[in-house]
């Protein structure tokens, strides 16, 4: 395997200029202390005296560069923990160089401009997801959904008429075909909720958190505020798909036995938070939790994901009603 070369790490901007500022003043007094020319008392430069001075100088002249250069560290400091999927951290400006309040200031401008465009990104990548979805769920709706609903209508039919035998032998086809179809029926409901257009986000969280009671062992609670402030449509959205995918990581990765949805109004926001008693959170995030990330960001809204004390993981998103 070709290995390549190791990079020597070059000494920080800090330390280049204060080695070069160093070397001048070092030959400065050189030059002075051993020059055979000579200076009345009591301007003599040398011995301890120049000595002294020198480091003096240095001192002054590292504290001095130190200072000057603090708001590119403080500039570093910030791109380093940068995340799209995070946003908000910004270098305060108040730095009294031109130089750098200007550089402080297009920095800003840069992370500004990077947010803005991944909020545009997402919020063009999850329509089209949620047109995608929308579309197949009507395709499984009308086409395969209709085809199973005939086939076992005429299962049916055919059981009324055939002999006994038959009929016994067409039971187990029958139930293979309705089973089949309300299977159809679930993924359409996961990939488009219908609930939430027809009645509600209250409603369709209560029929989210029965569905998921119904299909695992786990014990789901619940406590949904009946007063809650009229959202928009796309927020609405984004509470469901936030709560849908902490009840899916809650089921395939908690390792929990019970988890709470709880949804109400504080502080002028709706407040929505998933709480389970599994394993915490790991390291590493998974595609979904990046995906709620990313639908957070799409309406503004803040999202923590974080231990909850005495065991397990709290998903909380709150979403301004104004």
């Amino acid at each position: 395997m070709h290995r390549q070369p190791r990079q020597s790490r070059a000494p920080s901007l800090l330390w280049r200029i204060f080695i070069t500022n160093a070397l001048l003043f070092v030959v400065a007094w050189a030059g002075l202390a051993f020059s055979p020319a000579t200076v009345k008392p009591p301007f003599v430069l040398g011995g301890i005296v120049g000595v002294v001075v020198l480091g003096l100088l240095l001192l002054a002249n590292f504290a001095a560069l130190r200072r000057a250069l603090a708001p590119l560290n403080r500039l570093t400091a910030v791109a380093r923990r940068f995340d799209p999927l995070r946003p908000g951290p910004r270098i305060p400006v108040y730095a009294h160089d031109a130089e750098i309040v200007e550089l402080t200031r297009a920095f800003n401008d840069m992370l500004g401009r990077l947010e803005h465009e991944r909020r545009e990104s997402a919020r063009r990548a999850l329509e089209a997801q949620e047109d995608e979805r929308a579309r197949i769920a009507r395709e499984l709706h009308d086409e395969i959904g209709q085809s199973l609903t005939a086939v076992l209508l005429g299962i049916e039919h055919a059981q009324r008429t055939a002999p006994p035998a038959t009929s016994e032998a067409l039971i187990p086809i029958r139930e293979t075909a309705r089973s089949s179809l309300e299977e159809v029926r679930r993924i359409a409901q996961r990939l488009r909720p219908e609930a939430l257009d027809d009645l509600g986000l209250r409603s369709a969280l209560m029929h989210l958190t029965e569905r998921i009671a119904d299909r695992s062992s786990v014990r789901v609670g619940r406590n949904i505020s009946r007063h809650l402030p009229t959202l928009e449509p796309e927020k609405e959205l984004v509470i469901y798909r936030v709560a849908q995918e902490a009840l899916t990581n809650v089921l395939r990765h908690a390792e929990a036995q019970h988890v709470v949805v709880n949804l109400g109004v504080a502080n002028g926001s709706v407040i929505l938070r998933v709480e389970d008693d599994g394993c915490g959170p790991r390291g590493e995030e998974n595609g979904g939790i990046k995906g709620m990330r990313e639908r957070a960001i799409l309406i503004g809204a803040d999202l923590a994901i974080e231990p909850k004390p005495g065991g397990g993981t709290r998903v909380r998103l709150a979403v301004a009603a104004e």
